[in-house]
């Protein structure tokens, strides 16, 4: 047998070769193969005419591939004037929207030019782009032959801005809301939400270093709907700014057990305070409510005992 310079025979080469070629093979197909699997769905773009308090309004539906018929809708909704449509294709939101038989949406909505631009006059959903946001649903509910997505619950996520218009559209539609977030905003245009939208679960995210004034502006408005019965949560990431942080991973499991508590079946179904945890906003320790009276201090209400843990584990930082 012919010996190479190694000291590796022609059979030993060959098989060297065909192994490189195995590997370099792996590392072109795998994460085409990985990308696939994250993404296999369906995408529609919808837009809708500038309108009274919005100049875009363009939205993403991302449908995971099979499903056939699903059981909310979780919108995503960016910062201020920006465009959101692109978070559909995050896998984390791709997987959950697969574990739990959900679309995406994606939302883009801009203001019309003004002289107060940290102002955003978009998230004044009830003033026309609330509207437009549910006449894109219309329209994907028929190009995609999903009917159910006109009239499909939803779960609203968001980042500052973001935060702001899921606020607002809980307050004008709190009927199709399962369950929301506020998270790290700036200006809202109610402060005393209607009983009904007191009602839909919510957690309301502050940064420890993000602007003073938006801490106190989601701070009061807690405060002053929380006194009025709301069964919403408060929660500081001490050392966050104005970025999502902790809040999604807090915010899944808000979503994940709210869907379990009040989805299916047609109308969504009423929470039950007493069911609930108190968390102890100085203590950052919670309890199960059960019968026992609420403290007239402000606490953040939590649906479960998971999102109680979650709370805490962000509002402590722990690892």
């Amino acid at each position: 047998m012919e010996v190479g310079s190694r000291g590796c025979g022609s059979v030993c080469l060959a098989m060297r070769r065909l192994a490189a070629l195995l590997v370099l093979a792996a590392a072109v197909f795998m994460p085409v193969r990985a990308a696939a699997q994250t993404s296999a769905g369906s995408v529609l773009e919808e837009t809708v005419a500038p309108g009274r308090n919005y100049d875009k309004a363009e939205f993403r539906l991302w449908l995971p591939k099979g499903v056939e018929a699903v059981q909310a809708i979780a919108v995503l909704v960016p910062g201020s004037n920006g465009d959101g449509r692109g978070q559909v294709d995050d896998p984390v939101w791709q997987d959950f929207a697969v574990r739990h038989k959900l679309a995406l949406v994606g939302v883009r909505l801009t203001d019309k030019p003004h002289d107060q631009g940290f102002i955003e006059e978009y998230v004044n959903v009830s003033q026309g782009s609330g509207q437009a946001f549910l006449d894109a649903m219309t329209a994907f509910a028929s190009r995609a032959r999903h009917p159910e997505l006109a009239t499909a619950p939803f779960l609203l996520w968001g980042m500052s801005a973001g935060g702001e218009f899921n606020y607002e559209f809980v307050c004008w539609k709190p009927e199709r809301v399962v369950a929301f977030v506020v998270n790290k905003g700036n200006i809202y245009y109610t402060a005393l939400a209607p009983k009904a939208a007191r009602s839909v679960p919510g957690i309301l995210f502050t940064g420890g270093k993000d602007l003073e004034f938006r801490t106190q502006t989601i701070t009061g408005l807690f405060a002053v709907n929380r006194r009025a019965g709301a069964l919403w949560a408060l929660a500081e990431e001490p050392s966050a700014a104005h970025v999502v942080g902790r809040s999604r991973d807090v915010a899944l499991a808000l979503f994940e057990d709210e869907l379990a508590l009040r989805a299916g079946g047609g109308s969504l179904k009423d929470v039950s305070e007493k069911s609930g945890f108190l968390g102890d906003l100085k203590a950052k320790t919670f309890q199960a409510l059960g019968e026992d009276k609420v403290p007239n201090y402000p606490t953040a209400w939590l649906p479960t005992a998971r999102v109680a843990e979650r709370w805490q584990w962000l509002v402590t930082e722990k690892p």
